[in-house]
C-alpha cells in the first residue's frame, strides 16, 4: 500500500509553520414594520433585533460535533498540545491578516465569550491505475484532516469577527507571512471560495503555501455564522501538501456540526 509520511504537527500548524508543512445585504426600515416582524434580513432588522445569547461553555460542549453526529471518520475531543497552537504565539507581518491564520490553526476570532475544539481525521483508499514493483494492486491512500473551533460571542461580536475575516481574505488576497510557535511562513496568495448554506452568513477561503516550484499547497477554512456562534473549519488534505491539487472541504463535517448548532 502506498503511504503518505507526514510530520506529526501537519493539521495544527499547517498553515502558520510549514515545518510540519509547516488558519447584508442593505435596506431601509424603522425596525417596526411588517417586513421586520418577519425577519427581513437586511442591516436596519439585524439592529433592532433582539442579539442572539452567547452559549456557555457548557452549552458550546453540548452542540459540539460528536463520533455518533457523523458516519466516517474520526472525531477527537481532546486536542494534542503540539497541535495547539496559542493565539499569542500567532502573528502576521499584516495585522489585517491574522484573523486568516487564527481561523487556520482552530483559534477562535476576536473575544469570544467562550469556545471549544474538536477535531476530525477522514481517510478514502481508491485503487491506483498502476502496479507495484512484483504486479501487485496498489491503493491510493487519500487522508484528510480537520479542526474545528466553536465560538460564542456578546453583543454583535460574532457579526464583527466574521466581517473582519472577510475583510482579511480580500485584503491579503496578494499573501503575506505569517508566524506561529516561532515558524514563519510566507502564504503566497488567499483565494475567497463558495461558502456553504447552513448559517446566517459564511465565508470560505483557501490559502495558498509554497511547498515546491511552481507548487502551493491549498489549505482550506470555512467560518459559518448562527446567531452569536461561529463555527470555523480548518481543512487538510496531506496529499495535497505535496501536490499542490485541489480538493473539497468534507460537506458532510459540515453539513453535521451546523446542524447541530440547530
Amino acid at each position: 500500500m502506498r503511504t503518505i509520511s507526514v510530520r506529526s504537527t501537519a493539521l495544527a500548524a499547517s498553515a502558520a509553520s510549514l515545518a510540519l508543512l509547516v488558519t447584508a445585504c442593505g435596506g431601509s426600515g424603522d425596525g417596526g414594520t411588517a417586513d421586520d416582524s418577519k425577519g427581513k434580513a437586511d442591516s436596519s432588522t439585524a439592529a433592532a433585533a433582539p442579539a442572539a445569547k452567547a452559549l456557555t461553555s457548557a452549552e458550546l460542549e453540548k452542540v459540539a460535533l460528536a463520533q455518533a453526529d457523523v458516519k466516517t471518520g474520526k472525531v477527537t475531543d481532546k486536542i494534542p498540545a503540539k497541535d495547539d497552537v496559542a493565539k499569542d504565539q500567532v502573528s502576521a507581518d499584516n495585522e489585517t491578516c491574522l484573523p486568516l491564520i487564527h481561523a487556520q490553526l482552530g483559534i477562535a476570532q476576536a473575544e469570544p465569550a467562550a469556545s471549544v475544539k474538536r477535531s476530525w481525521t477522514g481517510q478514502t483508499e481508491t485503487q491506483s491505475e498502476g502496479s507495484g514493483p512484483d504486479g501487485q494492486d496498489m491503493t491510493n491512500v487519500d487522508v484528510n484532516k480537520m479542526m474545528l473551533n466553536l465560538a460564542s460571542y456578546q453583543d454583535g461580536g460574532a457579526e464583527q469577527a466574521l466581517a473582519a475575516l472577510k475583510k482579511a481574505a480580500e485584503q491579503c488576497a496578494g499573501g503575506f507571512t505569517a508566524t506561529a510557535a516561532g515558524e514563519q511562513t510566507p502564504i503566497a496568495e488567499v483565494t475567497t471560495t463558495t461558502a456553504p448554506d447552513g448559517g446566517d452568513e459564511a465565508v470560505a477561503f483557501t490559502l495558498g503555501v509554497p511547498t515546491g516550484k511552481d507548487v502551493n499547497a491549498p489549505l482550506k477554512v470555512v467560518v459559518v455564522r448562527k446567531g452569536a456562534t461561529l463555527a470555523s473549519f480548518s481543512a487538510v488534505n496531506l496529499s495535497a501538501m505535496f501536490t499542490g491539487k485541489d480538493y473539497d472541504v468534507p460537506a458532510d463535517v459540515v453539513d453535521a456540526q451546523l446542524d447541530k448548532l440547530g
